[in-house]
């Protein structure tokens, strides 16, 4: 019997027909250490200028000390007066942690709404979180019961159960048309919360005239009444959130093959789905409650960090969090300072400034990615 022919010998075992996926990943990863180098500059400068300028004349360095000053275990003279220290530390730095804290849930919350959904037009208030908040604030301010100062004020406190209650809602309403709730059935449930909220939030309006500027002051979103009560009272939010939401950032990864193939991979989509929307929801809660209704910051911020960086969640979703807040702190700055010594409610800066700043970035990113 004849022996089989011998197989050729290859001197080098052929490398694995690359895809797209796999490209996007590794160039991501090969970028992920200068480019979360260049967004903690960012980060920083955004920061630093909030603390710098305003009306009162205080320099960067002397403002950075102050800050620093107040950390434990660490003594150090920034040369201010008692009233430079004041406005530095009572009125600047509060307002830029906090702004800091709602970019950074908003971006992040709009990243992992984005992967979730695969849907590159989602964002934090997808699912009626926007529209729950609006109503539960005007139930508060028509009420009078608080002014909204305050991170315990029943202002906030009526925000925030309003965005839950419209996302438990929308779950609910999920799951009547489709038990697995599909992204699908979850986005069409969530425009359907919106819509009926937001009439409920117009009558309210239409039979509570007088409250009408009190409640558009707060749903145009502001930063101007920070304090660090309110930082405290968000910063647990956005933490756990931000800590479940990047430990599942390469199961999202996996997710974006469909829900099938990930199922055969040993991932369950619903539970995986579940787990993120509660942390997404938790966070961009928080953050309405504390700043009221701030467009466009997660939807902007981790699409253009996708077109810029790729599509690994293991990068879109720290870098969001990192220039989501940079951006938000940047956008404040130009609120409080275009028009001084009046303020521009800084949801209105966002949408007008956010569409011409996606087109720019879209085209760039052609070129870049050509």
């Amino acid at each position: 019997m004849p022996l089989p022919p011998r197989w050729p010998k290859y001197r080098h075992r052929p490398e694995p027909p690359s895809t797209p996926v796999t490209d996007d990943v590794i160039r991501a990863e090969r970028l992920r250490g200068s480019w979360l180098l260049i967004s903690f500059l960012a980060l920083f400068a955004a920061a630093a200028a909030g603390l710098t300028i305003g009306p009162a004349d205080i320099g960067a360095r002397a403002a950075i000390v102050e800050v620093l000053d107040h950390l434990p275990f660490l003594r150090v003279d920034s040369g201010l007066s008692t009233i430079q220290r004041n406005i530095v530390w009572e009125v600047r730095a509060p307002r830029v942690a906090l702004g800091l804290l709602v970019g950074s849930a908003l971006a992040l919350a709009g990243g992992s709404y984005q992967a979730v959904f695969r849907n590159p037009l989602a964002d934090p208030y997808l699912l009626g979180t926007a529209a729950g908040a609006g109503l539960g604030a005007t139930l508060a301010i028509v009420s009078d019961v608080g002014d909204g100062v305050g991170a315990l004020d029943p202002v906030p406190l009526s925000a925030f159960a309003g965005a839950i209650t419209a996302v438990a809602l929308t779950w609910g309403l999920g799951a009547a048309g489709d038990s697995r709730r599909s992204p699908a059935s979850l986005l069409l449930a969530g425009v359907a919360v919106a819509a009926f909220l937001t009439a409920m939030q117009t009558y309210v309006l239409q039979r509570n005239v007088d409250t009408i500027r009190e409640v558009y002051q707060w749903i145009l979103g502001r930063l101007n009444i920070a304090s660090w009560e309110s930082v405290v009272v968000l910063l647990p939010y956005v933490v756990v959130s931000a800590a479940v939401i990047l430990t599942y950032a390469r199961v999202l990864d996996v997710m974006s093959v469909g829900d099938a193939e990930a199922t055969t991979l040993g991932i369950r989509p619903g539970r995986t789905r579940a787990i993120i929307v509660v942390a997404a929801t938790l966070a961009t809660a928080a953050a309405v409650a504390a700043s009221g209704l701030i467009a466009f910051v997660g939807l902007i911020v981790p699409h253009t960090v996708r077109l810029l960086f790729g599509t690994s969640n293991r990068v879109v979703l720290p870098l969001s969090a990192i220039l989501g807040a940079a951006f938000l702190v940047a956008v404040d700055l130009v609120a409080r300072t275009i028009s001084s010594p009046a303020e521009i409610p800084i949801g209105v800066v966002t949408a007008v400034f956010g569409a011409p700043f996606f087109i720019v970035v879209l085209r760039s990113s052609r070129r870049f990615l050509a």
